[in-house]
């Protein structure tokens, strides 16, 4: 059984595995991970046992927009409702939130879609980027 948690603290190697496993080049950068974990605003996790499966993380200004930075789920835990699961969370924790924001890769829109987000009329995502993925 799937359990969820609202925590910050991770270990490297559990972050690695689990953004390596969806071949996220964030997942080369443990070390970077880790900060980055204890510094968004909200971060849910979803865990099998002892495994880290999932996790969804946000960042916020404190009143009226929410930006949804990650959201990743191991392949082979896929399609079992995780990732909606912590988008619902999320959509729970920023109910009061004038917008919540995510960008989405392309053959992710209908997921996103299906979570209730609308892709914006005259609107593109924009990097400064180093990673690949």
């Amino acid at each position: 059984m799937i359990q969820y948690r609202e925590i910050h603290e991770f270990d490297q190697k559990e972050l690695q595995d689990l953004f390596l496993s969806v071949e996220w080049s964030s997942g080369h950068f443990p070390e970077k991970l880790v900060v980055a974990m204890r510094n968004f605003s909200t971060v849910y996790s979803a865990w099998d046992g002892d495994k880290l499966v999932g996790m969804i993380c946000a960042m916020d200004d404190g009143i009226m927009n929410a930006y949804i930075h990650y959201l990743l789920v191991r392949p082979e835990y896929q399609d079992q409702a995780i990732g909606r699961r912590l988008v619902e969370m999320t959509r729970d924790h920023y109910k009061d939130y004038l917008r919540i924001v995510v960008v989405a890769y392309d053959d992710e829109m209908h997921f996103y879609e299906h979570c209730g987000f609308k892709k914006a009329d005259g609107a593109s995502a924009m990097f400064i980027t180093e990673l690949w993925t």
